[in-house]
């Protein structure tokens, strides 16, 4: 387990003597984690539990870290001293890994010591916003697939080796099914696949000795690549050759890859062909700077392919380069009362809630999510009276809820300072992520307009923002 303490920004740690010199250190303070709606985020996958778990397990500045900030000189001995005694001993709330999130919900809830509530900002945002980015691209590119397989091999075009492993780890998450990622498979027991590169057919004097090597050695693995030379004159011959040997020495071929040209009429072919030779349960995967718009429109042109591998554009999130994950102060202790804060804005979006919130996912009686409803953590919603919601910009939308039932989206993390989330295992992640997707309507999830999920606030919550944005001082009046 890496000590990532020091992965922070410099002016948390200003702020941190700061606070040290005014006293402010242990005054309790309300923060939460959220995203803004952009293009492409209309939802998220929830992604990173775990490795922000183990940053906070592990947070504590070593005497090297110490040494490196005394030369900077920018800091005093006493807040140097301070840090040697660092430790997290406040309270985090968390949505659990797999769970559909949606633009302004708070995904983490953070009540602790000033201090410790700031200097953890930065790391929560990188560890949870980057892997909730590419699971949320990677379920993106699944949902596009429909039934196929999809297998993540992005980790020689991710942004350095962290990238690579997590990603990979947030892409099974998110939906795939494999991952081309040796260390991925190795940490995470996720199952690993893949074949040989065009430089494995050209290493030989042809292309059906190639494929006869590869064969040989994998038997019943046996993925050709058939678009070194020629895909249908070359590849596919060769390929359906080699295949006969196979399974008349006892082996089972496992399938083809297309990795260049056009795809669609390309595996159309390919399947007439495999199918005509006998070998109608070979497989057919494609490649080749795919996402989710490129597979939809090969669905739509008829393409045959049964396995996508999907690599540069899935784990860079390449048309959505960052989560846009923010993390705000919503109260904070003064003379021993803890008060609502606010931020505000000339962009409207940027205005932020106050007071300690709480987010449930309200269903109706066959188990469908309606809304996401913030309120203040002190209210109680009785699922055996009605429910009137509305939305928060324009209040005329409303609705009325008989029949439903009200969660929590936000779980136990870290109780004063202990522990107290059980890790679920990747498979747990992935089988839960696979339950809450069929609570979600598909027109929520669809690429192309889709109908933003409801997101609305309680009418405390609702009054409490609007008096203080109309005090002067965004105060709680």
């Amino acid at each position: 387990m890496r000590n990532l303490t020091m992965l922070t920004d410099l002016y948390q740690l200003t702020m941190l003597q700061g606070y040290l010199k005014q006293g402010m250190q242990d005054r309790r303070a309300v923060f939460t984690m959220f995203f803004r709606h952009a293009p492409g985020l209309n939802y998220a996958i929830m992604a990173g539990n775990e490795q922000f778990l183990d940053y906070i397990e592990n947070l504590h500045f070593g005497p090297e870290d110490i040494d490196y900030l005394r030369n900077l000189h920018l800091f005093d001995e006493d807040f140097l001293r301070y840090l040697k005694d660092f430790r997290f001993t406040g309270t985090i709330d968390i949505v659990p890994e797999g769970s559909f999130i949606f633009p302004g919900t708070p995904m983490v809830r953070v009540d602790a010591p000033l201090a410790q509530a700031q200097l953890i900002e930065t790391a929560l945002l990188t560890l949870l916003g980057h892997q909730s980015l590419i699971a949320t691209k990677a379920n993106r590119v699944v949902r596009s697939a429909e039934e196929d397989a999809v297998m993540e091999f992005g980790l020689r075009r991710a942004q350095g080796p962290d990238a690579g492993l997590y990603g990979a780890r947030a892409a099974v998450i998110g939906g795939c099914d494999s991952t081309s990622n040796v260390l991925a498979g190795q940490t995470f027991g996720i199952k690993v696949a893949g074949t040989h590169a065009h430089s494995w057919v050209m290493s030989f004097e042809s292309e059906v000795e190639a494929f006869r090597a590869y064969a040989n050695c994998f038997p019943d693995n046996a993925l050709l690549l058939v678009d070194t030379y020629d895909t249908l004159a070359s590849g596919l011959p060769n390929a359906i050759k080699v295949f006969g040997e196979i399974r008349a020495k006892g082996g089972k071929p496992l399938g083809i890859r297309l990795d260049s040209g056009d795809l669609a009429y390309l595996s159309q072919e390919a399947r007439k062909m495999l199918d005509e030779a006998g070998f109608p349960e070979v497989i057919i995967c494609a490649s080749n700077d795919l996402d989710e718009t490129i597979i939809r429109d090969l669905k739509l042109q008829g393409a045959r392919i049964d396995l996508w591998g999907v690599g540069t554009k899935l784990i860079t999130s390449a048309d959505r380069s960052a989560f846009g994950g923010v993390y705000k102060m919503n109260a904070l202790e003064t003379d021993g009362v803890l008060l609502p804060k606010l931020k505000r804005s000339d962009n409207p979006v940027k205005v932020t809630l106050p007071g300690h919130q709480e987010l449930y996912r309200l269903y109706d009686q066959d188990g469908m999510a309606v809304a996401d409803l913030i309120t203040l953590s002190d209210e109680v919603i009785d699922e055996g009276e009605p429910l009137t919601i509305f939305d928060p910009q324009d209040t005329w939308k409303r609705m009325t809820l008989t029949r439903f039932t009200a969660r929590k989206m936000l779980v136990p993390f870290v109780k004063d300072g202990v522990v107290v989330y059980e890790k679920p295992t990747l498979d747990q992640i992935r089988a839960h992520r696979k339950r809450e997707e069929q609570t979600i309507w598909e027109q929520h999830l669809r690429l192309i307009f889709p109908t933003l999920f409801k997101v609305d606030w309680s009418h405390k919550l609702w009054k409490l923002r609007h008096d203080m944005l109309h005090d002067a001082q965004g105060r709680h009046i």
